[in-house]
């Protein structure tokens, strides 16, 4: 369990309060199939781990996703879910290990959108550098890592950090693979895309 969650959350209640949107907080996977989806604009995936979700509940998030609705995934929502083939899609890769945190530099890719247009083109900044597998090639990917700035990279020279993709139920699937470590979460800069990339699901 990622002891950066808690701040997490309350860093995204917070911006929902400075930008008017309403976050409502669950642990329990049941929430999937215990609540009226339809009443809900965007699902984010806080660094989740593992297999989390049971068959019904995998169908509730599905039909959810079918019918319009949108996904931010954070850091490891790209480690949850192995065995379910349209959840790696829907995330656009899987978690292949890391190196140790440490200072990289990020190439923003798509300097003009809204998620990242507020950052520099290259961005210095420490996190935990995730590899990833399976990764969809048409991926619109905003920020990709420089794995010459940094030891462990693994995916060579297209390496995205942070992507969207369209989904085909008239939805958004946006993902960001930062925000492992605590201090991410106090990171004007990382709060700031956080912040755009959930309007820019809530836009859709």
């Amino acid at each position: 369990r990622h002891k950066s969650i808690e701040t997490g959350i309350q860093a995204i209640q917070r911006l929902g309060n400075e930008n008017d949107f309403t976050t409502e907080v669950s642990r329990d996977s049941r929430f999937f199939t215990e609540n009226d989806l339809s009443k809900i604009d965007l699902v984010i995936f806080l660094n989740t781990t593992g297999d989390i979700m049971d068959t019904d509940e995998q169908v509730a998030f599905q039909n959810y996703m079918d019918n319009g609705g949108n996904f931010f995934g954070i850091h490891a929502a790209a480690d949850t879910e192995f065995d379910w083939a349209w959840y790696g899609k829907l995330v656009g890769a899987y978690f292949n290990g890391h190196p140790k945190i440490q200072t990289a530099v990020v190439n923003v890719m798509m300097p003009d959108h809204m998620t990242v247009d507020h950052l520099p083109e290259k961005w210095k900044r420490e996190d935990e550098w995730y590899n990833y597998y399976d990764i969809r090639p048409d991926l619109k990917v905003l920020m990709s890592l420089d794995e010459k700035t940094y030891e462990g990279g693994e995916n060579g020279d297209h390496h995205p950090i942070a992507w969207f993709q369209n989904y085909t139920g008239g939805g958004i699937s946006v993902y960001t693979g930062g925000g492992h470590t605590a201090e991410s979460y106090s990171d004007p800069d990382f709060l700031e895309h956080l912040r755009r990339c959930i309007n820019f699901a809530l836009s859709n």
